[in-house]
């Protein structure tokens, strides 16, 4: 079968194919994949280095991928619960009881928007991700989820400024000769990014990292700014006042492809380098030297991500950076301008695929997943059937005291597709086995590049694991649900993603990537995406909406130095060797973690008493989290790092960091504040006493 699924090649083992495929994991690099498989099983992963992205390297969570694919602790049947919620006791049964179970209680539920599907990027996939699921859930007429979890605030901004997830085309950045790399670990989540930046730097190009923590990627630059947590509109504020005072602008760029200019520039100028410097905490020395160096030196590029976007003032915080190209008219040049993400280029036909019009009309009430903890706990609106999959909410969902809480309701009927018994998994009444990427079809957009990718199955599931969209295709036979759409096997799904006209799927099957045909300097000359057709400074549509039209500093729901009681920022970037809560039961991976840390300053160490390696209570009023310390110069004064995302029962006291996040939202997006949390740290004597007993 594997000779039908992709061309046999030569390899160093005998009697092996090579196939095809895509990494599924939630990293803008989406890398293509050669799997070599011999008597059916997967011998050996790598990057498939005839796609110009990946150049046949992987990060190190990936080039495990065999380890976890063959992992001793993979679900294999599925599970139906006995003890008591979150115990993780279970008995195997077969699919048909656990799906007869499930069909029966979905068809008890006597009103639908109670039931609620939950998924996030467990995998980027589109058929995996969102085709059949989609389908099954709005033929139900189930409460529709707001998929917030992560890039909301950044993503909606973008669409307000330059007409969606848009921007330079990522290859380019080899040719820049200023790089801002702002709120990014590169070397750590976007890894072939890093390779284009060494390239620029090697031909003289200066490499700026903006983070608040002082990362693997901030050691490789020329320059680190480490700004307090919240802070970045300020910063890219006094950026464009420097511009106006010194006139390093592109005034031609700014009159034919810009709208709002006279109010923003009236905004920027109340924003001089001292102010920012205060907000920042940075020199003001620095922000006129970047200034200086952002608005005479062609072509300059920014690469931002998402984790300055997860903050109260996020979206206003994109915004912002994301006018800068346009003052300067560096979208002139292929390598100037700015990327967040790339989504916006795929015409990902998703209404196909998803199939909306199966709702009828209906308009079934939208949860916010980052509100998750909040809506299990609502008497008043209650849920009373939740479906996971493609996520793990107990260990990554915000302020989890109550995310636990909801999960453990004994009235609450919960679904769980997943690979391993996660702390979700724990709470659920039935756990049903699903494949991983080296097991079922799938198709990849990116959103740090603009190829199209396939993913082809290697190896034949483990146990009686089966893909997501065959588990909603049987559910939705058990419903009876007739329509012929849900008759569509997982390779149909991938070849409805896009319009036929619009890719070669026979260049996709043939070398498993394809790439869409963009400009290399794609607003060169304006044509933004926009209403307006231009970069929206001045956005009419978020007046509409009652917000502010012009960007702005959003000060943090608990700003740096705020609190007496709770006096540190605490951020939450992950640990390099996991991926959110993917790959922390690799046990080679968790090896090199080790365990649960947070890092911080040693001036902020020393004022406590916290010596290197002692075990410590990082704390707020929502809750307490126990782990090690590490004094660490990678931390400024004030701000501390709990490296994530642990599972909860991996951890010292079964909590995560997310004990301590809250459920607020963004400005923008309706996206999480997982870095805009102050906490307390301090000893715990009583902890080491009885570990040393």
């Amino acid at each position: 079968m594997l000779d039908a699924l992709a061309p046999t090649e030569k390899t160093p083992f005998a009697n092996a194919t090579v196939v095809r495929g895509a990494c599924p994991h939630d990293c803008p690099d989406t890398c293509a994949l050669v799997t070599t498989v011999r008597d059916g099983v997967a011998v050996k992963l790598q990057g498939n280095p005839d796609h110009s992205h990946t150049a046949g390297v992987l990060c190190t969570k990936v080039s495990r991928y065999i380890e976890r694919n063959d992992h001793p602790e993979r679900l294999t049947t599925p599970l139906r619960r006995t003890g008591p919620k979150g115990s993780g006791q279970f008995a195997p049964v077969s699919w048909d009881e656990a799906l007869d179970a499930i069909a029966a209680r979905l068809k008890l539920t006597k009103h639908s928007d109670t039931i609620v599907p939950y998924s996030y990027a467990g995998t980027m996939g589109l058929v995996q991700g969102e085709s059949m699921d989609r389908r099954f859930f709005h033929k139900l007429g189930a409460s529709l989820l707001d998929r917030t979890i992560c890039s909301t605030a950044g993503g909606e901004a973008l669409s307000f400024t330059l007409g969606g997830k848009v921007g330079m085309r990522v290859e380019f950045f080899a040719e820049a000769k200023l790089i801002l790399i702002w709120g990014s670990n590169s070397i750590g989540s976007n890894l072939h990014f890093w390779r284009h930046a060494q390239a620029a730097k090697r031909n003289g190009a200066r490499l700026v990292c903006i983070d608040p923590r002082k990362t693997e990627t901030a050691d490789k630059c020329d320059e680190h700014i480490a700004l307090l947590p919240g802070t970045d509109a300020a910063l890219a504020l006094a950026l464009m006042h420097e511009l106006i005072v010194h006139d390093w602008l592109d005034h031609d760029y700014i009159a034919r492809h810009t709208l709002g200019w006279e109010q923003l520039r009236e905004r920027a100028l109340q924003w001089p380098p001292s102010r920012a410097a205060a907000v920042c905490g940075v020199p003001e020395a620095q922000i006129v030297a970047l200034a200086q160096a952002y608005g005479t030196t062609k072509p300059a590029a920014i690469r931002m991500n998402y984790g300055m976007q997860r903050v109260r003032g996020g979206g206003n915080a994109a915004r912002a950076i994301a006018c800068l190209p346009a003052l300067t008219g560096a979208w002139r040049h292929r390598a100037g301008g700015v990327l967040l993400s790339a989504t916006g280029f795929f015409p990902v036909d998703r209404a196909a695929l998803q199939r909306p019009d199966l709702l009828a009309g209906r308009t079934p009430r939208t949860i916010n997943m980052t509100n998750i903890g909040d809506a299990l706990l609502d008497t008043a609106n209650p849920i009373n059937v939740l479906v996971v999959y493609n996520s793990n909410p107990v260990a990554i969902a915000p302020e989890s005291g109550k995310v636990v809480a909801g999960f453990a309701r004994e009235d609450l009927f919960t679904v769980v597709l997943e690979q391993f018994q996660t702390d979700t998994a724990d709470y659920a009444d039935y756990v049903l086995p699903a494949t991983t990427q080296l097991e079922h079809w799938d198709i990849h957009t990116s959103y740090g590049h603009t190829d199209v990718l396939l993913n082809r199955p290697a190896v034949a599931p483990r146990g009686e694991a089966r893909s997501n969209a065959w588990v909603f295709r049987e559910l939705a036979r058990r419903m009876g649900f007739t329509e012929p759409c849900f008759s569509d096997d997982d390779e149909a799904l991938c070849r409805q993603a896009f319009a036929p006209d619009v890719i070669d799927f026979n260049e996709l099957e043939t070398q498993g990537f394809t790439s869409l045909k963009l400009p290399d300097a794609p607003f060169a000359d304006g044509g933004f995406p926009t209403p307006s057709g231009r970069c929206e400074f001045f956005s009419e549509r978020l007046v509409a909406m009652g917000q502010d039209g012009l960007p702005d500093h959003v000060p943090n729901y608990e700003p740096a130095g705020s609190s007496r009681e709770f006096p540190l920022a605490m951020i939450s970037p992950p640990a390099r060797n996991f991926l959110n809560s993917s790959f922390v039961n690799v046990r080679s991976l968790r090896a090199i973690e080790v365990e649960p840390l947070l890092e911080i300053h040693a001036d902020d160490a020393a004022a406590r008493g916290i010596d290197d390696g002692a075990i410590v209570r990082v704390f707020n009023a929502r809750g307490e989290y126990r782990c090690r310390a590490e004094v660490s110069r990678r931390a400024r004064a004030g701000v501390v790092h709990g490296l994530g995302i642990w599972w909860r029962k991996l951890g010292m006291d079964g909590t995560n960091v997310n004990q301590l996040t809250s459920q607020r939202l963004t400005d923008i997006g309706r996206g999480p504040t997982f870095y805009d949390c102050l906490v307390q740290v301090e000893r715990d004597d009583a902890r080491v006493a009885a570990t040393a007993s």
